[in-house]
């Protein structure tokens, strides 16, 4: 009885600790702090489903799968819609970051500031460096680095701890020196909850959303982007791979190869390492989904903007079918807790 006793206290101290966090979400002369806390009381605890361009919306948008909130359908932060409503009769707050990593980085932290999240989804679009991924396919990351953060070297400096890029080696019609020398790649520095910084070139998503995300292998992909035009081979979801992150839209296939070779990185974006690095700033846990519209300037330019409207689709499938399994996974292990705390 005693053990049952302490157990309900810590579990009351828990929820007043929550209550209080939420309370100070948004300051009190805020305009949209009471609506904000009547999104956190009457719904949630959310998925946050984040993407980062207006094709990528559009998928959601047009899918019909996304049911907004009657009451309170979206709320505006610093320029942000947060979109309130429900996935598959799951609790999902969508919102469009905007571009590259600063807008991603600070969309996400709002969002995870502002309201009850559980977790992140970000879905999205890719150009692939890997020969092996397909247009069309999605790739379900594990890791994902910066790779637009460098030591810019001087010229016939000594190797460093990190892969470098050496202009040199890319010299035409001959390979030789060059006076812009070379840059050594840089980690990132993530602080996260009861640890010290650490520096961390390689970000990896929520290990238990990933082997969650596996379950989906045999999901069916859009294959056809009309009526007269579909994809050579059928789209696939591919698991495990390597991304990275830049403020650059990739078109070279010379340094495509580069990546491929010397960083094994499969994908190539402009936001997902910022979207992991602020979940993991918060221990929240987050998961990646991107279709592969482009081949990063290592193959001919086809139909671009139908492309990616075919990868967005792709992607938002896959994150869709996720949102259900992982609320469907919740549902088990929350009858188990309730279950185990009955056999007090």
């Amino acid at each position: 009885m005693i053990g049952r006793r302490a157990v309900e206290l810590e579990l009351v101290a828990v929820g007043l600790l929550l209550m209080v966090q939420c309370s100070m979400q948004l300051r009190k002369t805020h305009p949209m702090h009471e609506i904000v806390d009547i999104v956190n009381e009457n719904g949630g605890p959310y998925i946050g489903l984040v993407m980062a361009y207006p094709t990528e919306e559009m998928a959601l948008q047009t899918s019909g799968l996304f049911v907004r909130n009657s009451q309170i359908p979206w709320v505006d932060l610093a320029g942000r819609r947060f979109n309130i409503g429900k996935i598959k009769n799951v609790d999902v707050i969508y919102v469009m970051t905007g571009e590259q990593t600063l807008n991603a980085g600070i969309t996400v932290q709002i969002l995870l500031d502002v309201f009850d999240i559980e977790g992140v989804v970000h879905y999205g679009t890719a150009g692939s460096s890997n020969d092996s991924l397909s247009l069309g396919d999605v790739s379900v990351m594990k890791y994902v680095a910066f790779t637009s953060s460098w030591k810019w070297k001087e010229f016939e400096s000594k190797k460093g701890k990190l892969p470098e890029l050496i202009f040199g080696a890319f010299n035409f019609p001959e390979r030789g020196e060059n006076l812009l020398a070379k840059v050594e790649y840089t980690p990132s520095q993530l602080y996260s909850p009861g640890k010290p910084m650490e520096e961390i070139f390689w970000l990896q998503v929520d290990s238990k959303w990933f082997n969650v995300s596996t379950q989906l292998q045999d999901l069916e992909l859009q294959q056809c982007i009309n009526d007269t035009y579909c994809l050579p081979n059928r789209a696939e979801i591919v698991f495990g791979l390597r991304g990275s992150t830049a403020d650059i839209f990739l078109d070279n296939a010379a340094y495509r190869e580069f990546l491929f070779k010397e960083l094994n990185v499969s994908t190539v974006d402009e936001e997902s390492a910022a979207i992991v690095m602020t979940c993991l700033s918060n221990a929240v846990p987050s998961v990646v989904f991107r279709g592969v519209s482009d081949l990063a300037g290592g193959g001919e330019k086809l139909l671009s903007s139908s492309l990616s409207s075919l990868a967005s689709v792709n992607a938002l499938i896959v994150a869709v079918e996720f949102i259900a399994l992982i609320d469907k996974e919740n549902t088990v292990h929350n009858h188990q807790k309730q279950v185990s705390f009955s056999a007090l």
